[in-house]
């Protein structure tokens, strides 16, 4: 039985742990909600968590999608204050964002404040300036006038979000989950993210370059072929070739591959590498071990293919994903 990793303490969290979400007439109410769920519920189990609060972009009455009527805690004054300041999308691509808040942005980002934008809300941000010369992401709808409108802002229309350090900016509406656990898990480190991701029901990670959407929903635990993938995680460090997989699921190779690819969107081996890529991060961020050892875990074979794969995924090595992402507070290997 393989011994578990050693894990490291977790971050102490943002230097600045205020979170202010903006309100604005015409309120994109599920992504306000993704902020409140993910930055705003008191979390006591928690030490040092997100300190929250809603920000008037404008005076009321402000009215939400769903026939709500909100009251924000305060106005502009509050982006002064914030260490994260959300952008829950906007009322509309073509609406310009009143000169005020553009410039409370503005002064927020010069003095190091982190920007996150949800959907449309990426608009605002560039509106403000503060995404031109970087990549960015938005729903795959608003990709091209993004593009068309801000020349300077380099469009990333196929990934579920765009970090850029602290500018962040996630795609279509249910993207804003991945976006917020990416930046908990940036904060916190992968114990408290996962932990958010299991109290808020959802995935705990999808991978920031995968496709906005999939083909077809993954099959239900309960069936031949969830077993078998469940099976498959289990036994991410062996080969698990084809026709191992196609006889465990007691078909051909042919038909396997067929029902696979309708089932998840993917290939077996596409699957089984963005797994890997996940277990692999996993270990980054949370062990002591040196990359040879990961990628040997991982079923990689070699740390030169596991390097291969991040950089073409996720344009980064293993070394400089460790150093970004592993948790504070412990001496981590880097493994170059």
């Amino acid at each position: 039985m393989k011994k578990s990793p050693k894990r490291s303490r977790p971050s102490p969290g943002p230097t600045n742990a205020r979170v202010v979400a903006l309100v604005y007439d015409g309120l994109c109410t599920f992504e306000y909600g993704i902020a409140v769920e993910l930055f705003g519920l008191p979390r006591p189990e928690f030490e040092r968590w997100y300190s929250f609060a809603s920000c008037a972009v404008e005076r009321g009455p402000l009215r939400a999608a769903g026939g709500l009527r909100v009251q924000a805690d305060g106005g502009l004054e509050l982006i002064a204050q914030a260490g994260t300041v959300i952008v829950p999308g906007w009322r509309g691509v073509d609406a310009a964002p009143p000169k005020a808040l553009l410039d409370a942005l503005r002064a927020a980002h010069k003095r190091g404040a982190r920007l996150l934008s949800f959907c449309s809300g990426v608009f605002v941000l560039a509106a403000a300036g503060v995404l031109d010369g970087r990549s960015a992401t938005t729903h795959w709808r608003y990709a091209e006038k993004l593009a068309e409108r801000y020349p300077h802002i380099c469009i990333e229309p196929d990934v579920l979000y765009v970090d850029e350090g602290n500018v962040l900016t996630s795609a279509g509406s249910a993207a804003a989950i991945d976006l917020s656990l990416h930046l908990i898990r940036r904060d916190y480190g992968p114990h408290i993210a996962n932990q958010v991701a299991r109290r808020a029901v959802v995935p705990t990670h999808r991978d920031g370059g995968q496709a906005q959407f999939i083909p077809a929903p993954l099959p239900e635990q309960g069936a031949a072929l969830g077993k078998l993938l469940e099976w498959m995680r289990r036994h991410l460090d062996q080969p698990l070739p084809l026709n191992e997989l196609a006889e465990r699921a007691r078909m051909s190779e042919r038909t396997f591959l067929r029902r696979f690819e309708e089932a998840t969107g993917c290939s077996p081996k596409q699957w089984l590498t963005q797994d890997r890529l996940a277990r692999a991060r996993e270990l980054l961020e949370g062990s002591q071990w040196p990359v040879e050892r990961i990628a040997d875990a991982c079923g990689f074979g070699s740390a030169d293919t596991l390097r291969h794969h991040f950089r073409r995924t996720l344009k980064v090595s293993p070394a400089r994903y460790r150093e970004r992402f592993a948790h504070k507070g412990g001496t981590m290997t880097s493994g170059v």
